[in-house]
C-alpha cells in the first residue's frame, strides 16, 4: 500500500472528497495489477466463508477438538430479551460462533489472525446479515477495515506470540471499528478516530492461552473486542475524538508489544494460563 499512515490515507480521502475504501480499492488495483471485479469476487468468497463459520459455530452441539469449548455462541444467540441489547447480543454471539468454529478446526477467515477471527464477522458481517447494509456496502467496509490492518502490520507483528493479544484482538477491533464507522456514514476523520479509540481500549492485552490452545480466554476476548469496536465506532460517529492520533496509538502498541514479557506472549507460562484452574486443565488435557 502506498499509504504509510492512516492519517495520510484519511487526509487524501478528505481532500479528494472520496471514501477511504475508494482509495484502498484503487491502491490495491494498481499495486496488484488486478481488476475491481476480481477484488470484489475475493471479498464475496470471504463473506461466504464468514457466514458459513457463523452458521456452523451456532450449532449447540459444536465442540472444540480439545473438548474444552463450544456451545456458548448458541446459548447467547438464543438468549432472547425484549430490549435494545438483543441485536448487540447477536453480534457477540456471531463472534463467539466463528471463534468456536475455529477451535473445532472449521474453515474461517483470519482477519487479521485466526485468534481474532470472530471480530469482523461479529460486526461488519452482522450488519449484512441483519440487512442493515448491502453486500456492496459491506465489501467497501471491509476494504476500509483492511487498510487499518495493512498499515498496522507494517509497523508491528500482529501475532499474539510476538505482540500479545493486543496485537490480534486490538488491531481486529480497530479494523472492525473503522469498517463500522464507514457503514454508519462516518467521514475519514471519524473512521481513524474510531480505530484509535479501539486500539487504546485494548492496549497492553496479554496473550496467555490456557494449555497453549486458542480457546481460553481467546474466544471470549473476541466477544469483548466486538463490544469495544461497536463502542469505539459510536463514539467517533458522535463527534468524540481520540486525543492520541491513530498512528501514534499503533506505534505505542508496537512498543508495548516489544516490552511484554515472554511469559505473556502465547507461551502459556503466565497470566491466566498460570492459574490453578488452568494447571488442572493442562493435567487433564495431556494426562500429566
Amino acid at each position: 500500500m502506498q499509504y504509510k499512515t492512516l492519517k495520510q490515507l484519511a487526509d487524501d480521502a478528505t481532500s479528494k472528497n472520496l471514501k477511504i475504501s475508494d482509495l484502498v480499492l484503487a491502491d490495491q488495483m494498481a499495486e496488484m495489477g488486478i481488476t475491481k471485479d476480481y477484488i470484489f469476487d475475493k471479498f464475496r468468497e470471504d463473506i461466504i466463508v464468514m457466514k458459513n463459520a457463523i452458521e456452523k459455530g451456532l450449532d449447540k452441539n459444536i465442540k472444540s477438538t480439545s473438548g474444552l469449548t463450544g456451545g456458548d455462541a448458541y446459548k447467547l444467540y438464543n438468549y432472547k430479551n425484549d430490549n435494545d441489547f438483543y441485536f448487540f447480543n447477536k453480534c457477540i454471539a456471531r463472534g463467539l460462533a466463528v471463534s468456536e468454529y475455529n477451535a473445532s478446526m472449521g474453515k474461517i477467515v483470519a482477519c487479521p489472525t485466526a485468534g481474532s477471527c470472530g471480530i469482523i464477522p461479529g460486526t461488519i458481517i452482522s450488519m449484512l446479515i441483519e440487512n442493515k447494509c448491502s453486500e456492496l456496502d459491506a465489501i467497501y467496509a471491509l476494504l476500509t477495515a483492511s487498510a487499518v490492518g495493512i498499515i498496522a502490520s507494517d509497523k508491528m507483528n500482529l501475532a499474539g506470540a510476538s505482540g500479545g493479544c493486543q496485537a490480534e484482538c486490538g488491531i481486529a477491533a480497530a479494523m472492525a471499528a473503522a469498517g463500522l464507522t464507514e457503514l454508519y456514514g462516518g467521514n475519514p476523520e471519524q473512521i481513524i478516530n474510531a480505530a484509535a479509540i479501539a486500539i487504546k481500549s485494548l492496549l497492553g492485552l496479554v496473550c496467555d492461552p490456557v494449555a497453549g490452545l486458542v480457546e481460553i480466554p481467546c474466544i471470549k476476548r473476541n466477544a469483548s473486542s466486538i463490544a469495544i469496536a461497536i463502542t469505539s465506532s459510536n463514539m467517533a460517529i458522535s463527534g468524540i475524538k481520540s486525543y492520541i492520533p491513530v498512528d501514534e496509538c499503533i506505534d505505542a502498541m508496537a512498543e508495548v508489544g516489544k516490552t511484554i514479557p515472554i511469559s505473556l506472549k502465547e507461551t502459556s507460562l503466565g497470566g491466566l494460563a498460570n492459574t490453578k484452574t488452568a494447571k488442572n486443565i493442562i493435567q487433564k488435557q495431556f494426562n500429566l
